[in-house]
């Protein structure tokens, strides 16, 4: 074989093997649901902070004097209706300037790719999910068997637990709540409007998404004390208004409906923040309880 047919067969098998990486990271969203892709009208929740997710998956908008940031991004075919939502509230998608996320979940991140290329935002994630990301959660100890679930993309700052995001007037805390992922995240921050302020929680609700026991879930070896943390954690947090990666998890559709005026409040619900958490617990005392009685 001569040298330049050699080097021809070289470049070739080059082209073919990057050909095939390309094909393997096309991602494949494993399920979805009708209220995940379902359309709601975009709505204030309170001061400068808007809804801007579908019917089930919660997207939030803080709307800032230096630009805006935009928490979660839905399923990958979700950029169109996120950036239309925030058109009609009256504001420009391409000032979107921050990406946050609650953990790094197809369902939650599908369009974060799409939405960081077209804005040029800067991607701040909890330094626990930016494997995840960076594999379209190839890497994920329980959703990774589905392969890559989302359009992998590479964060630009990596934030631990109780570092502050500032953006013009609004400053968010994140909370590192690990468990549903290992980088599972919440906010805490202030809005306010003519009246008063809002101390606002945005929370990654822990549930448990594996049916395997936590002792056999060998690449997540701290599983069972990341939830444990978590629910403690939670419980011992003060706010005014809570919502949540998934509108059903705060009934969103119970405390508004399209149309319905400004009414702030009707997200504090303590109540309902703290019977949520008891679901969760007992959940997590049942999963315990399997991994001692096998």
């Amino acid at each position: 074989m001569t040298r330049l047919m050699l080097t021809r067969l070289q470049v070739l098998c080059a082209c073919l093997l990057i050909s095939g990486c390309l094909c393997a990271q096309v991602p494949r969203e494993p399920r979805t649901d009708s209220a995940w892709t379902r359309d709601y009208p975009p709505f204030r929740i309170a001061g400068n902070l808007y809804y801007v997710g579908t019917y089930d998956l919660g997207c939030y908008l803080l709307v800032t004097n230096r630009g805006n940031i935009l928490i979660n991004t839905g399923l990958a075919g979700s950029a169109d209706m996120i950036r239309r939502h925030i058109t009609s509230l009256g504001f420009k998608f391409s000032d979107t300037r921050i990406l946050l996320i609650t953990h790094a979940h197809f369902d939650h991140v599908g369009a974060l790719a799409e939405i960081k290329k077209e804005t040029g935002a800067t991607l701040m994630v909890d330094s626990a999910d930016a494997p995840l990301l960076e594999t379209g959660g190839a890497s994920d100890y329980e959703m990774g068997k589905y392969g890559v679930s989302f359009a992998p993309v590479r964060p630009d700052r990596l934030l631990h637990d109780h570092d502050t995001v500032r953006l013009g007037d609004t400053r968010l805390v994140m909370l590192h709540h690990p468990g549903h992922t290992p980088g599972s995240c919440s906010y805490l921050f202030t809005v306010k409007d003519a009246h008063r302020r809002y101390r606002v929680l945005i929370a990654n609700m822990p549930t448990i998404i594996t049916d395997r026991r936590f002792s056999d879930i060998s690449a997540y070896p701290n599983i069972a004390q990341d939830y444990a943390y978590t629910l403690r954690s939670l419980r011992s947090l003060h706010f005014d208004i809570w919502l949540a990666s998934h509108a059903s998890q705060f009934q969103l559709q119970e405390k508004h409906h399209p149309g319905d005026a400004y009414r702030p409040m009707a997200f504090s619900d303590q109540k309902g923040f703290l019977d949520e958490l008891d679901d969760l617990q007992k959940a997590y005392d049942e999963k315990i309880q399997q991994g001692t009685t096998h």
